[in-house]
């Protein structure tokens, strides 16, 4: 990686050591550490740290560079979204997690007591909307003979005649 930052960064790397020994105020050093030792970590800390700055330029690029490629494919970013979800659904599909997750499904819906609970429920459903339909005729029913009731008409009478 030293070939890489030949000459790049050397401003960078004097300020790197001036912030490296401007952090130890009034000159101490870490117990166990010479002077001799804390100057190679410094100018280690300074490579280092222009060796990074060099990866994140080229990652920046590199990622400019892939933009670039994908418009001129018209891969879009909706696309590649699409791309990742299908993706990700086949992965969670051929997990193992999924696999006995259906496979236990399976076996339940096959099982007696998922048969008659299925049933009663059924079975419930169209007593509930017999239930429901028998209410409703008794509603229908009940407003037809209040509509035909003298005391319902002689209402009926007295608010039609206040619309006029």
């Amino acid at each position: 990686m030293d070939s890489v930052n030949n000459g790049f960064g050397s401003a960078r790397m004097a300020g790197s050591m001036e912030g490296a020994t401007g952090s130890m105020e009034g000159g101490t050093l870490p117990p166990g550490l010479t002077e001799e030792e804390a100057d190679e970590l410094r100018v280690e800390l300074s490579k280092v740290e222009d060796e990074i700055q060099t990866l994140r330029q080229v990652l920046a690029a590199k990622e400019r560079h892939a933009g670039d490629i994908k418009r001129q494919l018209g891969i879009s970013p909706l696309n590649e979204i699409k791309q990742n979800i299908s993706k990700g659904w086949q992965d969670v599909q051929s997990s193992n997690a999924y696999l006995t997750a259906s496979a236990t499904l399976d076996d339940i819906s096959r099982s007696d007591a998922y048969k008659k609970t299925q049933e009663t429920l059924s079975q419930a459903g169209q007593v509930t909307s017999a239930a429901f339909s028998s209410m409703g005729a008794a509603i229908s029913q009940r407003i037809g003979t209040m509509r035909s009731s003298p005391s319902f008409r002689s209402f009926e009478e007295r608010v039609g005649s206040l619309r006029k």
